[in-house]
């Protein structure tokens, strides 16, 4: 069932009401995946089970971690919250795109929402893990959007799109965010021994680098295919070669 290959990821969260209240929230749509990266709280606490309200099961069942790459590691799509309009890294849609995306996504894979800590949200490194940044629209003149209250808009969005007809599994689903995480340490590894790195300007240019790739949806094939080639170039012998 797509539901059941969608988790929730909750970053440095700082009141334990607010777990129990995910928990809720997701519950209610049939979301029962959740993920606590390193918690500033205590998850198991009362105030969390009185704001879980019947889904003290989620809780208990969530997988404790000490990052971001931990929690999304086996995941094909990652969709960062986020109250940035614009980002460097991660490509922008609206919460119902990536809704769709996650329903579709959902059929062949693990899919994950990630949402950032209670007063500063997500940093720029989380959200280059991301595939797509997601901003939910709010009044501008009051914007504050409670943790849970995000969430539950995103459970119900994802229980929407899940709905109507069975999603279409690609054929080759895209490679996971681990294999993907290898991908990029390998790249830049290239960029820099060819030179096209500068200190100046090392992060955005790799940030610009994730989001091509990241639109591109590579599977596991296209990765392998990838880093063989940075592995030629990489191979000392060539390089010996080239200077003699």
């Amino acid at each position: 069932m797509i539901l059941d290959n969608i988790r929730v990821v909750l970053i440095g969260t700082t009141h334990p009401g607010n777990i129990g209240a995910t928990a809720r929230a997701m519950r209610t749509m049939g979301l029962r995946d959740l993920a606590l990266v390193a918690p500033a709280c205590d998850p198991d606490g009362e105030e969390a089970t009185a704001r879980a309200a019947g889904a003290e099961g989620v809780v208990a069942a969530a997988r404790r971690c000490a990052d971001v790459v931990e929690a999304v590691g086996d995941c094909r799509l990652v969709l960062g919250l986020t109250a940035r309009r614009r980002t460097e890294g991660a490509e922008p849609c609206t919460l119902r795109e990536a809704a769709a995306l996650a329903a579709a996504e959902g059929a062949a894979g693990r899919v994950a929402w990630l949402f950032g800590r209670e007063r500063t949200g997500l940093t720029n490194a989380e959200l280059d893990r991301c595939h797509r940044a997601v901003h939910i629209p709010t009044d501008p003149e009051f914007s504050s959007l409670n943790v849970a209250q995000a969430v539950q808009l995103a459970a119900w969005e994802s229980r929407m799109a899940a709905a109507p007809a069975e999603a279409v599994t690609e054929e080759r689903p895209p490679a996971e965010v681990e294999a993907l995480e290898h991908f990029f340490a390998h790249l830049e590894e290239v960029c820099d021994r060819v030179g096209f790195l500068h200190k100046q300007s090392a992060g955005l240019l790799m940030r610009r680098m994730r989001r091509i790739f990241h639109r591109a949806r590579l599977n596991d094939d296209e990765v392998r295919m990838f880093r063989g080639l940075f592995s030629h170039i990489l191979d000392p012998r060539r390089w010996s070669r080239g200077s003699s």
